[in-house]
Parts: C-alpha cells; structure tokens; sequence
C-alpha cells in the first residue's frame, strides 16, 4: 500500500511539474504587523493589539484573541498597521464569528508611508492605483480567509465601511514574497550606520529579484535596463548568481529589435552592454555571453552610427541620464557623450572575447575620436554658469571621469566633494562614488554615504528611495508616524517629474550604491579576471578601525577582516576558495 501511495505522489508531482506552464521561483512568508499605528473611533475597537500576535492563518470558532472593529449608524471605525519593513505582497485576512452572516465590506489602503496610507487619490497628491492597486474596497467572509493585493508596501489602513456591523478580526497579516536566497556577500565594520546601509541596499534589491528584476516594487515594476546596473552590481555584491539577471536582460533585448533603443532611451541599451560586460567579469558565462553575440555585434555597429567623423554622438531618442538632471542639458550632452565612450571602450573588451577583432578594432578608434573631442561637450558643460552642486553638474562629471574625458582629481575636487551630498542623487550616486574612489576619495565618499544615505535610514527608510535630495531634510517628518502640525511630508510633499508626491517609490534598486561600494572599497573586493579567477584585495577603511565580510564568486565565497593597528597599518586575515588568484 506504501509502495502504491508513493507512486501516486510521484506520479502528482511529475504530472504538475512537466504541464505547469511557469512555476513560481518565489516563497511566501507572513508577518504579523509589529504596531498599531493609529485609530480612529479607537472606543469601537476592542482588542487592536490581539492583531500583533502570531497567528496561523486559520479561523476557528472560538473567538479568542480577536479584534473586533464595530461600526454605529454615524461613525465607522479604522485602524493602521505597521508590518516593521517594506514588503513586496499582499495582505491576509482571517474573520471570525460575528453573529451576522453577512459579508462585510472594507476599504484597504496599502502605503510605503504612513502618510501613503492614510491618503486620498485625488488626483493632486501623487497617490495613485498605476501599477498596482493599493487602494480599494473588499467584501470580507464570515469565518474565513481572505487574501488580496500584490504591491510594495510597510502600512496598511482597514476601515469599517458597512453601518451598525461588528466584524472580528482573528488576523490580519502581511504577505511577504520574496526569492528565498542566502545573503552569501555580507559586511561588518566598525560604524553601526554603515553596516546598516549596507544592510538596507542588499534588501532594497532583494525585494526587486522577483520573477523578473524590477525597478521598484510599488511602481514601475518593470525592468528598466539603467535602472538595472547598479542592481546587477549589487546582486554581484550579495547574492552571486542569480537566474533574475540574464532572465531580465535577454527580455527586455527580445523587446528592443534594433534599431529601436532599450526602453526607449538610447543610454539605456548603453547600459545594456555595460551590464552585459560587468555580469561576465563577475560570473564568467562565455556561453551566455555568446549568446548575446549577433545583437551585440549589431547593437556596437549601430551605436558607432551614431559617432560622427568629427568624433561627436548624435544619438536620437530620449535623452536621458537621471531624472534631477533632465534639466541641464549641457550636462545630459556631455553625460551621453561619455557613455558612448565607456560603451565603445567594454564594447572592444566584449569583441575581444568574442573574436570579434574588426569591429574590436572600429570601437577603439571611435573611443579615441570621442576623447579627442571630449572639449565640444566639455566647454558647454564647464561654461554654464552655476554652482557644481547644481543637478546634472555631479552626474557628468563622474561619467567623465570615469570614461577619461576629464582628470578624475578635477572631477572629484571641482564637483564630486563639492557641498558634501548636495547634488547627490540616488541613482547617479553609484558613479558619483565610484569617480570619488577612482580619485582616491575614499574617505568623503564614505562621509557622503553616512551624510545621504544615512538621512534615509534616519526618516524611517528600510529601503532606499527612488530619488531623495539633501535639501528635502530640514523639517522634514519621518515616514512611519503621522505628520506633525509644523513639519514637511518626506513622501507627499516632495518629489518631481514622474514621481512627485506619493506616487514616489521608496523602495527602488537603483539606490542600492554603498552596498556595492562598501565592499568593492573598504572590504577591497574587486575581480579582474572573468568569473573572478583573479581578485584584488586592496582595503581603504577611511576613519574605520575595523571591517570584515564576505563576497560571493563562482568558486565559493571570500571571507576578509582588515583591523587597523596602533601604528596606522592595516592588518588583513584573508581565506579565499581554491582556484582565485588574490592580487594585494
């Protein structure tokens, strides 16, 4: 009989798995909320705190331990939760007994703040279903479990609509789902706020690795490709390989026939090959690499279409680097013009590998051209006449020096170290640090992470932001309490372009830098041959006494510790897998 019923199961599972059309690689987790934030007719509410205590997602028909919300013919009673962390999901709830049968109608509201959440859309405030629905009515059972909703979220509102009605709440509980993966990149330093924006940049692109690798969970939940680079840097940073990374960039390529551009935006099938040549040197996949040959090959020629004699870009589309930057042109010009260089630089390492030697020969010349004429995007940008700290100003500027357009000490003394964070930005701050390191500035890199980043985690953030300016800071309220007479909004009062008010996303990839920059920089972890065959180990612990992690590669993972000594010397115990070469 055993032997019959294990056939059976075998026979099930086997039969699911070869006709499911697409299995879910994601898990899902639920959470009882961690605070009751806020309520209103708090007298119709019995039992609030009873929602905190974990639960098991099943009714039952003793009514112990509930909440019961209980609405009169006037007043209607609701109640906000707080789930601890930014979360991508839904909600789950478990009804108890009431003594009608009725169903019962809420009204949900998910937000990323509390403000969000407590919000109406009204067309004026930036609150918005796009993308997905976080605000909506519900019809609840009786004695059941209902789930619903599919968004990136920390709070929840629930109001009582229905007059003259009890509903008990057993449960209410978030849905957390999430790839379930070992976080084999880690760091820990001497600087508890480090450690922690580390911490909340590895989980800020965790919760974006879902079935494809999205920009934020809230909106666009989509796949940008530049959105895509600095994630894949920290996917490389924390994870190692992951499926999410080729699986986005081969879909978003089967979307883009050329000529058409990545999205829309020339820069960002750059970014494209940018990330395809970054994913190797880390992974060292030649067969997956092969297979980007032929739109590669035709991507690099149709970029070097796009380069005139005189060596000046003429690229068409939207023209695009970030969003604080869309209103300086000069610096835009001179942005792209970079990025075309670094494209023709990686796309002749890439021809290399791909013996691919003619059009490896026609990158080079065209990258040397676009220097030589650096000074028609360069002059225009120098000219303009307004402070270094002004938006566009840091963004060209590190992609010059990082291309070689400009002297990488000019662009970190003029610029980059300039007014500390201000004109930062979150998803141009990646290459704003790495031009600083570049030149050596370890040490105001580090001080701008503390100073940026660390404001976040100071308003509330268990992610990073979509944007977020310096400026915004002063009398500014954290996001998880109600806003103060007297204070500014961070979430609803700030914001531009596409994401003004709360339709800002607070939970955004892109913004995922000092984790990256954490351990390339002050662990020292960098590889330098593909798949990480050679290492460097070069630490810079700036003002740390103490750092030490982990970092994932093909062979297995790295562990370091470096201690600074009495004397100032930095003192490094390393263990790496068999098979890395380590270059000090």
């Amino acid at each position: 009989m055993k032997k019959y019923l294990f056939c059976v199961s075998l026979f099930l599972f086997l039969f699911s798995f070869i006709y499911a059309q697409q299995r879910d690689s994601r898990v899902r987790d639920y959470l009882s909320p961690v605070r009751v934030v806020w309520q209103q007719n708090g007298e119709q509410i019995l039992g609030a705190n009873n929602l905190l205590l974990e639960g098991n997602g099943q009714t039952d028909f003793v009514n112990k331990n509930i909440c019961r919300m209980i609405s009169t013919e006037h007043d209607r009673p609701a109640i906000l939760l707080d789930f601890g962390k930014e979360l991508q999901g839904g909600l789950q709830i478990v009804t108890g007994m009431c003594a009608s049968h009725k169903p019962i109608h809420v009204r949900i509201r998910f937000g990323e703040s509390v403000s969000e959440s407590m919000c109406e859309i009204d067309g004026i405030n930036g609150a918005t279903n796009d993308h997905a629905l976080r605000d909506f009515v519900v019809t609840l059972p009786w004695a059941g479990v209902f789930e619903v909703g599919n968004t990136g979220f920390r709070f929840v509102r629930i109001d009582l609509l229905d007059e003259s009605t009890t509903l008990h709440l057993e449960e209410v509980r978030a849905i957390s789902v999430y790839r379930d993966l070992p976080y084999r990149g880690t760091f820990q330093c001497s600087d508890q706020l480090l450690n922690k924006i580390w911490m909340t940049g590895a989980y800020t692109v965790h919760l974006n690795m879902q079935n494809y690798l999205w920009d934020g969970i809230k909106r666009d939940r989509l796949v940008w490709i530049g959105d895509m680079y600095p994630e894949v840097m920290t996917i490389n940073t924390v994870f190692g390989y992951n499926e999410v990374v080729p699986k986005s960039l081969d879909l978003v390529r089967d979307m883009s026939a050329l000529p058409a551009w990545m999205n829309g935006i020339s820069a960002y099938s750059i970014w494209w090959l940018l990330i395809q040549y970054e994913w190797f040197c880390y992974q060292g996949d030649l067969s997956y690499l092969k297979e980007q040959k032929q739109y590669m090959c035709d991507l690099l020629r149709l970029l070097l279409s796009k380069i005139d004699e005189k060596g000046c870009e003429n690229l068409n589309g939207f023209r695009f680097l970030d969003w604080p930057s869309s209103g300086n042109k000069p610096a835009v010009n001179a942005g792209l013009h970079a990025l075309m260089v670094w494209a023709m630089q990686y796309g002749a390492k890439l021809c290399d590998i791909l013996e691919e030697s003619q059009l490896a020969d026609d990158c080079r010349k065209a990258s040397d051209r676009m220097i030589a004429a650096a000074d028609t995007v360069i002059v225009p940008f120098e000219k303009q006449n307004v402070s270094p700290d002004t938006p566009g100003m840091k963004q060209a500027a590190a992609l010059m020096s990082l291309a070689g357009m400009i002297d990488k000490n000019q662009a970190n003394d003029k610029y980059l170290a300039f007014n500390g964070a201000k004109g930062f930005s979150t998803f141009y701050g990646f290459y704003m640090l790495e031009a600083m390191a570049m030149a050596g500035n370890y040490q105001g890199a580090i001080d701008i992470i503390r100073e940026y980043w660390g404001a976040m985690i100071a308003l509330g953030a268990t992610t990073f932001w979509e944007d977020f300016n310096i400026d915004w800071v002063p009398e500014a309220a954290p996001i998880d309490n109600l806003v103060p007479e007297g204070k500014k909004d961070i979430h609803g009062d700030f914001g531009a372009h596409c994401y003004k008010g709360f339709r800002h996303s607070l939970c955004h990839g892109w913004a995922s830098a000092p984790t990256y920059w954490l351990s390339k920089y002050v662990l020292g972890i960098y590889p330098i041959d593909p798949g990480c065959q050679t290492v460097t180990i070069r630490p810079n612990l700036g003002d740390l006494e103490w750092a030490e992690g982990t970092f994932p590669t093909p062979y297995g993972d790295i562990k370091v510790r470096h201690e600074r000594g009495q004397n100032g010397e930095i003192k490094s115990d390393i263990k790496v897998p068999e098979g890395i070469k380590i270059v000090r």
